[in-house]
């Protein structure tokens, strides 16, 4: 309670969450007894059901993305590309800013756009600028829906369309929704030229891609192995339901296990300080927990 800034309404409900803490506490326990390339740990999260987790922490609406056009006949600039590196980390070039933090809003998809456009920017500007997901949660209607879920290929679409977003700095993050904001005055903004979908269930093109800049990706990461993931190659259980927008930052290898970093929106203190390697190379085409199959990336004009 203390090391989380946790306090409840009353002595009853503070025995309830002892108990989901406890029942928590005792699946960390034995899963890693039985799982050798990751582990769980004790985190934010470990006085919350499952359920009550899948509630809140989520927000990729992946029906939304019905429309979203047919990767197989849309261009893919770096198709082409030919010996890639063995490992990239996006991080240490410098085009990746810290670990935020979406709260109880379900504004994953947001984080994930601005995450992959800050990316761009600073490797074709020089400059990293910290994004507002807040003017994309308040602003981008009607296609996404705020705190209630959303699709990062609409939301590049509505940064192409509305002239680009504002900093963090102008545009601070509520943890719900709030009004849009018109900008008046001399204010900082961003843009970007377009996006490309990374043609779908296909890996070698997802890396393709990733080598060149950081990418948004939907995942399915609902399950309670996720929740309470702390470090190590993360190799399942999970399906491919896709329910959550991260970023994928990077990739490498560590003890014969190939991965792909991936960074979160649930703050510095879940995972590798805010971080996952996810395995690849599993033999899927979707990838695990349905990384491969919606990737996308923002285009920028040099």
């Amino acid at each position: 309670m203390q090391k989380h800034d946790k306090s409840y309404s009353s002595f009853k409900e503070k025995l309830r969450r002892f108990e989901i803490f406890k029942d928590n506490l005792m699946h960390i326990d034995e899963t890693n007894k039985k799982v050798t390339s990751y582990w769980l740990g004790l985190n934010e999260f470990a006085d919350l059901s499952h359920e009550e987790f899948k509630e809140k922490y989520f927000g990729l609406r992946a029906e939304y993305a019905s429309r979203r056009k047919c990767a197989a006949n849309s261009a893919f600039w770096y198709k082409d590309v030919v010996d890639l590196p063995k490992s990239v980390d996006w991080r240490k070039k410098g085009a990746v800013t810290h670990v935020k933090n979406q709260g109880n809003c379900g504004s994953c998809w947001a984080f994930s756009t601005v995450a992959a456009v800050e990316g761009i920017n600073r490797i074709v500007t020089g400059n990293l600028t910290s994004l507002s997901e807040q003017e994309l949660i308040d602003c981008d209607r009607p296609n996404n829906n705020g705190c209630n879920g959303g699709v990062m290929d609409y939301a590049f679409s509505y940064i192409v369309a509305s002239g680009g977003l504002h900093t963090e700095d102008d545009y601070p993050y509520l943890m719900e929704e709030g009004t849009c904001e018109e900008m008046r005055g001399d204010h900082e903004v961003v843009t970007i030229s377009g996006y490309e979908d990374v043609p779908e269930n296909n890996e070698e093109s997802l890396l393709k891609a990733l080598a060149h800049q950081p990418v948004s990706v939907g995942i399915e990461a609902s399950g309670r192995h996720f929740q309470f993931y702390s470090g190590g190659v993360f190799d399942g259980p999970c399906g491919t339901n896709l329910d959550h927008g991260v970023t994928a930052v990077g990739y490498g290898s560590s003890k014969d296990q190939d991965y792909i970093i991936v960074k979160n929106s649930w703050g510095p203190r879940w995972g590798e300080r805010g971080y996952i390697r996810m395995k690849r190379s599993t033999g899927k085409p979707e990838g695990l927990c349905g990384i491969n199959k919606m990737a996308s990336y923002p285009t920028k004009h040099r």
